[in-house]
């Protein structure tokens, strides 16, 4: 089928190398030099998403922030302005849980299928197809994409109506945040303690400690390697989304607090750039 992707970035290029083994690949993103090696290797390059749209069955949109998943919709040259009824869009941007719906209410009343589907897995979980889906949105609409969805996720769930998906998210980026703050303090005590650190990695990642962050992310601030998985800026974005969806449930959750206090450290010294493991030269100057 025609598959259309805007946002072609650290893990959406991945997610396209992947679908292109099946599917004709339509794709759109700001800066179409990033997007050269997909073009060369059989992807179509669209113009706008308007121009995408038009060509497409299934739409998937990953890209940065809430306000450019809105234009990317409801722009002057959006989505919405040319796909057909029946096209279904899948946003796997993380997003506010509050415009997913607005999105969908949108498409709705166009004859056009909305999910929102937020993704964790990282740049590894992207190239090897086994990203964790959470969507919401129409059941039936989800069930019908879910053989797409396989192509480069292996934990998919379906959450409920729209907004779940992105509630779902929030959850997920809850546990990272602090989960990271425990990783990089951890590792800073270790080293301190005079510690072999990739001894103590051994003994606490395969006991109660053990975590995806410290398995995958702690032998990457080992070898200073803080190329992004994702983001930190992405990740901020997404803890004061968050931290905002809780206070609207009228949660407080010093933990996340903590989390997004020691992120925006590390924007300010120059890493917003990095990965989410760049949250260690934070208590660098420590040891």
């Amino acid at each position: 089928m025609n598959i259309g992707f805007i946002g072609t970035g650290v893990m959406g290029a991945s997610i396209v190398t992947r679908l292109k083994k099946k599917h004709t690949l339509h794709i759109y993103t700001r800066t179409k030099q990033k997007a050269e090696e997909l073009i060369q290797n059989g992807a179509i390059w669209e113009g706008s998403p308007s121009a995408l749209a038009a060509q497409c069955d299934i739409i998937f949109t990953m890209v940065g922030y809430p306000e450019d998943v809105n234009e990317v919709y409801s722009g002057e040259e959006g989505i919405f302005k040319t796909a057909a009824e029946g096209t279904i869009c899948v946003d796997l941007t993380t997003s506010k849980p509050e415009l997913a719906k607005q999105l969908f209410d949108i498409g709705k009343s166009k004859g056009i299928h909305m999910i929102d589907a937020p993704v964790s897995g990282g740049d590894l979980g992207a190239k090897n197809g086994i990203l964790s889906i959470m969507a919401g949105g129409e059941e039936s609409i989800f069930n019908e994409i879910l053989p797409v969805l396989k192509e480069f996720g292996s934990n998919i769930v379906y959450h409920g109506k729209a907004g779940s998906g992105q509630h779902t998210k929030m959850s997920n980026q809850i546990v990272i945040g602090s989960t990271m703050t425990g990783v990089c303090e951890a590792l800073t005590y270790a080293i301190k303690a005079g510690l072999n650190p990739e001894k103590v990695l051994a003994s606490i990642s395969q006991g109660a400690a053990g975590s995806w962050s410290l398995s995958h992310l702690a032998p990457r601030v080992l070898n200073e390697d803080y190329e992004p998985g994702f983001y930190i800026h992405h990740f901020i974005k997404d803890l004061k989304i968050a931290l905002d969806e809780s206070k609207k449930m009228g949660l407080s959750l010093p933990g996340l607090e903590l989390a997004l206090k020691s992120y925006e450290q590390a924007s300010d010294i120059g890493l917003s750039d990095k990965g989410t493991q760049a949250l260690f030269k934070v208590y660098e100057d420590q040891i």
